[in-house]
């Protein structure tokens, strides 16, 4: 548990001064609302008291192909703040699978889930906007709500769990229900859509239907 949100990747990370698009205002609305529900956060009993949870979203040009999305994504252990800022994000400008890298520019490091997000961006031009949290209720119940999962033997954070995100999107209905559970990251779920509202409605929503017996 002591390595949860550990950077396993290699980072080529440049200092940068915060930017302020518009969508940050929306993105940082949910993240602090997943927050105060303690979907993303820390806490001293769970995961050895280092934080979870990350958002990200796209980023003009939003009609770049495949392999050249950019994304905003919230910095590497921000979990324990009740609101985030501009200065708690950062920006990946590209991201390396086969080399295991990511390219980010910020105030902060990007989060230790960014490999994933950025293959997550790759498989549909109409995601703009990714929660990832920590749910207990949702990760318990995914067989029960035939929600699509990522192989246990896979960790977070690795070219592996990226390709697995691939994976998903060519063998199950992922495409469809928006959300998934990280079968080897305990707790972890993915939601994902065209916005922020979207995406967390879905998560909202399966985290309703998981607490019902």
């Amino acid at each position: 548990m002591l390595e949860e949100g550990v950077i396993k990747f290699d980072l080529r990370y440049t200092y940068a001064d915060p930017g302020t698009p518009a969508s940050l205002d929306t993105l940082s609305t949910w993240r602090n609302m997943l927050w105060q529900l303690r979907l993303i956060g820390r806490q001293a009993e769970r995961y050895g008291g280092v934080g979870y949870g990350n958002v990200s979203c796209r980023i003009d040009p939003l009609d770049a192909p495949a392999g050249q999305r950019q994304f905003i994504i919230s910095g590497s252990q921000t979990g324990d703040l009740a609101k985030l800022e501009a200065r708690h994000y950062c920006v990946v400008t590209g991201w390396n699978l086969q080399a295991n890298r990511v390219i980010a520019h910020g105030p902060v490091r990007p989060s230790s889930e960014s490999l994933t997000h950025g293959m997550l961006y790759d498989q549909d031009d109409d995601i703009r906007v990714i929660f990832h949290v920590h749910s207990p209720a949702i990760w318990q119940a995914a067989a029960r709500l035939g929600l699509p999962s990522t192989n246990p033997a896979v960790s977070y954070g690795t070219p592996g769990m990226a390709r697995e995100v691939a994976r998903l999107f060519g063998a199950t209905n992922v495409g469809q229900t928006g959300i998934f559970t990280m079968g080897g990251h305990e707790d972890g779920v993915i939601a994902f859509g065209m916005d922020a509202e979207i995406s967390g409605n879905v998560l909202l929503e399966t985290l309703e239907h998981s607490q019902q017996h």
